[in-house]
């Protein structure tokens, strides 16, 4: 590795520019896409090169990871936890941060995303894009009051051989929610949202969505539900319109759909919660998905930063609510 792991933990993370008044709204919403562009990308590199492949056959970075994210996590008004859960004697971490609602704290808005990779992977776009998406709406958030309780929670263990299993930490932490009788109204699973094209024919669709007219440019972003999440994903997806002017796609589709359950939101699924995955699409539009080469270079951070701003506003617009 180019740095230790205690270097990497303790690096700072560039801090957000102070908006001016909108007498120069154009170039202050540029000056904070370039900041946002900058951490995002300094995020992944630390997550995907610096650490590397992290997983249970790499235990040690798994944990500098989860060591990072809670320091990445750590600001005033933020509520930061770590959720143990132990495999055959070692222990595994989800890592959250809570702002606590104002009006109705009982109900609560979980964002998540997974910190770990698949094995030989240094997993940039799969997942760290979304811990740095979560990292930055932490950074956001810190400084706003919410109506609801609003968590930003990484969880370990989404790839093989955890998925769909006991020990996938998002079911862990799933179930521990429904076991203390949570108002969780709502998940959003960001999973790989980094890879963006306009060449034609460079999105595929599983079965039996490739037999529509469907967009073949993988030039958008997606919100995937399922049929009983879809006032969720109606919702979402109308308040990410409003805020962002980035393409959009997105449907509810059953569960046995090829790939529809393939992240942490399917544990919400599983617990009877509501819940939607935003995502690039992963294995069907990126060409380096669960490769060695998933890496930085591969990954449109101009692009991405449009993503995450829409999704932070989305987040703090359905908080809102009351």
């Amino acid at each position: 590795m180019k740095k230790s792991l205690t270097a990497i933990i303790g690096a700072g993370i560039a801090t957000s520019l102070p908006l001016p008044g909108c007498t120069n709204c154009a170039s202050a919403r540029s000056q904070e896409h370039a900041m946002l562009f900058k951490n995002l990308k300094a995020e992944v590199e630390t997550l995907s090169v610096y650490i590397g492949e992290r997983n249970f056959r790499n235990k040690a970075r798994l944990d500098a990871a989860a060591d990072y994210i809670e320091k990445a996590f750590t600001y005033e008004n933020v509520r930061v936890s770590r959720q143990v859960f132990h495999i055959k004697g070692e222990p595994f971490y989800n890592i959250e941060a809570e702002i606590r609602g104002t009006s109705r704290p009982e109900k609560i808005i979980v964002i998540g995303a997974h910190y770990d990779s698949a094995v030989d992977t240094p997993g940039a776009n799969d997942n760290a894009s979304g811990i740095a998406a979560l990292i930055e709406m932490v950074r956001n958030f810190s400084e706003k009051q919410p109506a609801w309780t609003v968590r930003f929670v990484a969880f370990a263990n989404e790839e093989p051989p955890f998925f769909w299993s006991k020990n996938m930490g998002s079911l862990v932490y799933a179930r521990q929610c429904r076991k203390r009788g949570e108002d969780i109204a709502g998940m959003i699973s960001i999973e790989t949202i980094g890879y963006y094209s306009d060449a034609g024919k460079s999105q595929r669709y599983p079965f039996p969505l490739n037999c529509f007219k469907k967009n073949r440019k993988g030039n958008f972003i997606a919100f995937i539900s399922n049929l009983n999440s879809k006032q969720l994903l109606n919702t979402s997806m109308q308040s990410f319109r409003h805020n962002s002017e980035f393409p959009i796609d997105g449907m509810a589709l059953p569960a046995i759909v090829p790939r529809v359950i393939s992240s942490d939101h399917s544990s919400f699924w599983r617990q009877g919660y509501q819940a939607i995955m935003i995502t690039d699409t992963a294995r069907f539009r990126y060409p380096y998905y669960h490769t060695p080469q998933d890496l930085p270079d591969k990954m449109d951070f101009t692009k991405m930063a449009k993503v995450v701003s829409g999704i932070g506003k989305m987040v703090e617009e359905l908080a809102k609510r009351n």
